[in-house]
């Protein structure tokens, strides 16, 4: 097996296939990709992945919350899983390589293990996991909490813009939601987890490097907040008499702007990216808005200051406004820091091939997130052009994508071995 520094052991080409016969699926304009969670599109990747995963050697399964497992064997078998995966799934607007190099490479990277006649010491278990996304149902990270037996029934009730709930897509998948607990991993069961995928942002493109290691995640609070007011003729309604509830929406939505920007130093980020207007007719003053908050910061503390800071604005919105309002938590994480011994493998074989690899914390949320509760974790970044993500612009060169997998690749080799 070649180690030497500029020697890559994993198969580059095949890899860059499998990326761009993915990107097929769902593909939109030139380079973008519609693959949203559970959709037709979704399926037809994962059975791609399987058939990929299968020709390799790994035995393969789709559990109830939709996750595709590809499994190599361990020589003891009933050890703590090192777990390598991402996510297929992707924005009804976005690109080719998020979630997907993840997937991919982790699957080339016990594929060419099984190649060089490696055989961990513990199961690796290589996942595609269901609905990261969360644009569909607005609530991500579906898999991979699933799994952890962190799904809340309610879930299931959650609807898309087509009225179509996450129980209905399930079953259209082909999973049985009644038998959800039967995919739910024993605590321990998992040993490790590991993550490759695009930094989603400029530091390693401005840095001009193509791999980084990642420190730690950003802890994300998502809400939605719905503003109950009246409806009215927008022709006859005195302004003065009005009780708008998207004027309501729209303060709040400049206000989180103007939160999150207060500090120009600090990393703490907001925004609104889902807004449902009700009776949406031009001619009738809106009586209902719902609209989703995403905010995020390495900081938890400050965090909380401008969760605080918004409640405030939203209660005060609501009074001058003469609107009712409700403010659910969908998504509350603090940060999550990597584990210093894998960050510490990562470093030296980063070394060993001649890598200078930053180390940075991730502003996006992933898998990883999910599973840090669950194990000790850790997480490549490759350079994406610009940082531009959640876009059909999206790019990562495949001289980028083939660096970042070898790394993956050794880091994983090291950590096959029990500790």
């Amino acid at each position: 097996m070649n180690t030497e520094a500029g020697a890559l052991a994993i198969n580059r080409e095949r890899l860059q296939q499998r990326i761009e016969a993915l990107a097929q699926i769902g593909k939109i304009g030139e380079t973008g990709v519609c693959r949203l969670a559970l959709s037709p599109e979704d399926r037809a990747g994962v059975e791609l992945v399987k058939r990929w995963m299968e020709e390799a050697g790994l035995t393969t399964r789709i559990d109830h919350f939709g996750n595709l497992i590809g499994r190599l064997e361990g020589r003891q078998p009933d050890a703590p899983v090192l777990m390598i995966g991402s996510h297929i799934d992707s924005q009804p607007y976005g690109g080719r390589f998020d979630g997907t190099i993840g997937v991919l490479g982790g699957l080339e990277t016990v594929q060419t293990m099984i190649e060089n006649g490696f055989q961990p010491e513990r199961p690796i278990e290589v996942v595609a996991f269901c609905d990261e996304e969360g644009c569909r149902f607005q609530k991500g990270l579906f898999g991979s909490r699933g799994i952890l037996g962190q799904v809340e029934a309610e879930e299931l009730e959650r609807t898309d813009k087509n009225g179509i709930s996450r129980r209905q897509a399930l079953i259209d998948f082909g999973c049985d939601p009644e038998r959800l607990a039967d995919s739910v991993y024993p605590a321990g069961a998992i040993g490790a987890y590991l993550e490759l995928h695009i930094e989603q942002g400029p530091v390693l493109d401005q840095a001009g490097q193509p791999v980084g290691i990642v420190t730690g995640i950003s802890g994300p609070l998502w809400w939605t907040v719905e503003f109950a007011g009246f409806a009215g003729h927008a022709g006859s309604v005195p302004m003065s008499m009005r009780r708008d509830a998207l004027v309501g929406a729209a303060k709040v939505i400049a206000a989180l702007n103007k939160i999150a920007s207060q500090d120009p130093n600090a990393p703490t980020v907001g925004t609104v990216g889902h807004l449902e207007v009700f009776p949406d007719s031009r001619n009738i003053i809106p009586e209902r808005v719902r609209f989703s908050i995403d905010l995020r910061d390495i900081d938890l503390d400050r965090r909380n200051r401008r969760e605080a800071e918004l409640r405030e604005v939203i209660e005060q919105t609501a009074v001058e406004c003469g609107l009712a309002y409700t403010i659910t938590e969908d998504t509350n994480s603090e940060p999550r820091y990597c584990a210093e011994w894998i960050k510490a493998v990562m470093r030296e074989e980063s070394k060993r091939m001649g890598l200078t690899t930053p180390e940075l914390m991730s502003g996006p949320f992933h898998d990883a997130l999910a599973l840090s509760y669950a194990c000790e974790y850790g997480m490549i970044f490759v350079r994406c052009k610009d940082g531009i993500s959640h876009n059909p612009q999206e790019y990562a060169s495949p001289e980028d994508i083939a660096l970042g997998t070898e790394l993956l690749y050794r880091t994983a080799l090291r950590m096959a071995a029990l500790r």
